[in-house]
């Protein structure tokens, strides 16, 4: 026989299914949905480090499918932790309580496992990974997420996220080292943050980077100047299909169909008619608006001036009876000089 060589095969599970260690969790593939407000809060994180720490971590908090394949991330917080080339020291207390206390301001939210700012996968990330893969406190039977955002200035946000498998000949072994698993990720972002993004994303060209908040009127106008603009594309593509400049899409056809079968069917007069009632109404509301508040100012400044009338009577009144009382006191003495003066004269009509 030949010279024989050991390999070591490893195979990604296509199913969800329980692995065979007690420790361990299901590798099921997972796809991953991000929200904003958990990338912005990790991005400000990293700012806040100290100068000599290379990246972060923390926990990841958010929602989970019945049968844990879709995990949603919504929220994250900061976890204290020292890392040098030898060893990782995390904060386990500090991570018990917060997550306590995160579950009771939002019992929706569950634990579905951390992020890093760095993108590097050592035998530390996989310690960190199993911490949060273990069972009782971690996400046990369903698999911690492990996000790693890169945080280089000047360099766009990047951001993957994985999965592990165990990996090892002994359970000793597998404690400290698994096996990350790429899986697929997807920024989402609701109507209502999508204008802050947008007003937060209109600093990136302005050389202070600061950007005004914008009224309700300008909003309006810059949502409109968005629909024309979308309009104009759909008008510009539908022409040059008609013509045969652009190649049909009857996926795309149909779409459109369906987009404009959602359009209430209004004519134009009482869109006009239906808009100016309600110009007129929010005109109505911010004038009453206007009034109470002059009318609320003008009682206030009412009650100031009559309190300060009220002081100046009083000191009024005061200064009045001060006198008075002086000048009783003054008539008091002169009569005391009169009865001396008469004294005299009665002792010369004795005598």
């Amino acid at each position: 026989m030949g010279d024989s060589h050991n390999y070591l095969h490893l195979a990604r599970p296509l199913a969800p299914a329980p692995i065979a260690t007690s420790q361990s969790s299901v590798t099921a593939p997972v796809s991953v949905t991000l929200q904003p407000q958990a990338l912005f809060s990790i991005i400000d994180h990293a700012s806040r480090r100290p100068a000599d720490q290379e990246r972060v971590i923390g926990t990841l908090l958010g929602t989970r499918s019945e049968d844990g394949t879709e995990v949603s991330v919504t929220n994250c917080y900061a976890v204290p932790h020292t890392e040098t080339a030898e060893q990782v020291e995390m904060d386990m207390d500090y991570q018990k309580r917060m997550l306590d206390l995160h579950l009771r301001a939002a019992p929706k939210e569950v634990l579905v496992g951390w992020y890093a700012t760095s993108g590097e996968l050592n035998t530390f990330s996989a310690l960190i990974q199993n911490f949060y893969s273990q069972q009782g406190e971690g996400t046990f039977p369903h698999p911690a997420v492990h996000l790693t955002v890169s945080t280089v200035a000047g360099q766009d946000v990047e951001a993957n996220t994985y999965i592990s498998a165990p990996i090892g000949v002994t359970a000793e072994r597998a404690a400290d080292s698994c096996l990350f698993i790429p899986v697929p990720h997807e920024i989402k972002y609701d109507e209502a943050s999508k204008s802050g993004l947008e007003l937060i994303a209109g600093a990136r060209d302005r050389d202070d980077r600061t950007q005004l908040m914008q009224t309700d009127l300008e909003t309006l106008e810059h949502a409109i100047e968005q629909v024309l603009e979308m309009l104009e594309r759909v008008s510009n593509y539908v022409s040059d299909v008609l013509d045969e400049e652009q190649q049909s899409s009857t996926a795309l056809g149909q779409f459109l169909l369906n987009t404009l079968a959602l359009a209430p069917k209004v004519d134009a007069e009482d869109i006009e008619r239906d808009f100016n009632n309600h110009i007129q109404d929010v005109l109505l509301i911010d004038l009453s608006n206007r009034l109470a508040t002059a009318a609320i100012t003008m009682g206030g400044d009412t009650n100031v001036a009559g309190s300060g009338g009220d002081q100046q009577k009083q000191q009024g009144g005061g200064e009045r009876g001060g006198e008075r009382g002086g000048q009783r006191r003054e008539g008091g003495g002169g009569q005391q000089q009169r009865s001396g003066q008469a004294g005299p004269g009665g002792r010369r009509g004795e005598q």
